[in-house]
């Protein structure tokens, strides 16, 4: 790493994140930082706010005439899943029809994926989980046509952006800080070492790999061993390999891994079991999105997850039709963001999804003036 003058510049797949020297050296006394995440994580843990809507928007539009694409990076992905399942749930409602376009986890295929819902002159088009700037050609497309484009982790941030009238997420650096925090609360003065798992394919997906190697070095307890760029879509057969190599490479020092998905948690889990270790033994993971079945399952059973910080899946696909809802009615889409919730076996749900009982249903149905 390159020092220049009173800032710090760390290249990590190629993006450059530009830290303060205060931060690199750790300014904050090592209690403080420890204290400060065992805070976090308790109110995390208790959240009950940031899963409620606001109450506006428009009536309900296109009643029954209205289809939906949701253009799917990949229809193995627990999370784009849920939201799908959410999305649908919510265009129901409404009447809506929703035509689901498999990218088979590829970049050809998304594109295809893309080309084949403008064909087929939908209404509107969510981004399930594609990314917009690698589609951005077809949004592009897409726009002209006069196809409005939304996004579901389909760029760095929430809201309006590469061409999506939303792209809807919770924020990617509180889900960094998230799970960060929740390994340094759960060390505490206790040396620890980190791998973090990420997919070069999204631009949200470095966003967070990026954000939670910045948390981890201001503990000074903490080591980032690597950023290991692997597909989302190739753990199952990659992850193996890939930590038995680093069970080999890093021995006791390889404390936690972070997965920008619970994917990763998966495909490790039977290179851990080969080598010997415990289901409840380290390395812990730790997952920074997206609380899918498997996910809280692991974490129920105490196999080979610590925790992870969840998207509220159906709550986001309800927020996606409502977007698209004010879209045809002219009305401006709720720059609301929901908060992410952080799960570990003392609160996980007893279902297979993270659904807050926030009444979020109820409100949309209100504002949309349906039953």
């Amino acid at each position: 790493m390159k020092k220049l003058g009173r800032i710090g510049i760390a290249v990590v797949l190629g993006v450059a994140l530009v830290i303060p020297n205060a931060i690199l050296a750790n300014s904050a006394s090592a209690a403080d930082v420890i204290a400060t995440a065992k805070k976090y994580v308790a109110d995390s843990l208790s959240a009950k706010a940031g899963f409620t809507p606001p109450a506006q928007g428009a009536k309900a539009q296109k009643l029954d005439k209205a289809t939906i694409a949701f253009v799917a990076s990949d229809l193995s992905n627990g999370g784009i899943t849920g939201v799908l399942a959410g999305v649908k749930e919510a265009a129901a409602h409404l009447g809506w029809t929703v035509k689901v376009y498999d990218g088979q986890a590829t970049p050809s295929g998304r594109t295809s994926a893309m080309n084949a819902a403008i064909a087929d002159k939908v209404d509107a088009l969510i981004l399930g989980g594609t990314d917009a700037t690698e589609q951005a050609a077809q949004v592009v497309a897409a726009n002209t046509a006069g196809i409005p484009t939304f996004g579901w982790h389909s760029g760095p941030k929430p809201g309006p952006s590469l061409g999506m009238k939303t792209n809807v997420t919770t924020d990617p650096l509180v889900v960094s800080r998230t799970a960060a925090s929740y390994a340094i609360a759960h060390s505490g003065t206790t040396k620890f070492g980190a791998v973090i798992f990420t997919d070069s394919q999204y631009q949200v997906a470095i966003a967070k790999s990026n954000a939670i190697a910045v948390e981890l070095k201001k503990d000074k307890y903490a080591t980032v061993l690597e950023i290991k760029d692997t597909p989302i879509s190739s753990t199952s057969q990659l992850m193996p390999a890939i930590i038995s190599s680093m069970l080999q490479k890093y021995g006791k020092k390889f404390t936690y891994f972070f997965g920008i998905n619970g994917a990763y948690a998966n495909g490790a889990a039977p290179a851990l079991q080969s080598a010997g270790i415990k289901a409840t033994g380290q390395p812990w993971a730790i997952a920074a999105g997206d609380g899918d079945s498997a996910e809280l399952n692991r974490i129920r059973t105490n196999k080979y997850q610590l925790a992870t910080v969840a998207e509220p899946l159906y709550l986001q696909g309800w927020q996606l039709i409502d977007a698209i809802n004010s879209t045809f009615g002219k009305v401006t889409i709720a720059s609301w963001v929901a908060a992410p919730g952080l799960i570990d076996k003392s609160n996980v749900p007893k279902g297979d999804i993270f659904d807050p009982n926030s009444g979020y249903r109820s409100i949309y149905l209100k504002v949309w003036g349906v039953s």
